[in-house]
């Protein structure tokens, strides 16, 4: 297998704080040629963005990508619904997985992988309030713990 070099584009922190993330799924994005030079340049957020299956179809909505500054014309709604590309299999999955109570698809991230768009999706389970106040209070003792064994290191 040849190596391909990944480059994180944008991440979805949002998602791990609002959901617990059962399963990853990487998928390939339909992209105009002005979309694919504006993420060269960084320029596209999937914070608001979520995932709908809709007549076998897999879309991804709400992901901005800002207009490319040379594209004039060319240049599409940076809000747009775009595809999603997996296969026939990993579709009637998801399928099946969204069918069940409580389950939904959140974009992960978005990255380079070679010279190819890929978009991280994860198959979420959403949090309660007293969950997301777990997770705080978990990377609050943690953080303590880490400065504790910082500041002990240094004697």
């Amino acid at each position: 297998m040849g190596k391909e070099s990944i480059k994180l584009i944008a991440n979805n922190k949002k998602a791990y704080h609002d959901y617990f993330i059962d399963d990853k799924y990487e998928a390939g994005i339909e992209l105009f040629g002005t979309e694919v030079k504006s993420i060269r340049m960084g320029k596209c957020s999937v914070k608001e963005a979520f995932i709908k299956i809709d007549n076998g179809q897999v879309y991804v909505y709400g992901m901005h990508i800002s207009p490319y500054e040379k594209g004039n014309i060319f240049n599409k709604d940076p809000l747009r619904t775009r595809k999603l590309l997996l296969h026939k299999s990993e579709i009637m999955k998801l399928t099946g997985k969204v069918a069940e109570k409580g389950y939904t698809l959140v974009p992960l991230q978005v990255y380079f992988k070679g010279s190819l768009v890929k978009v991280e999706i994860g198959l979420a389970r959403g949090k309660k309030l007293y969950d997301k106040r777990a997770d705080i209070a978990k990377k609050d003792q943690r953080r303590e713990l880490e400065r504790e064994f910082k500041v002990g290191k240094m004697y």
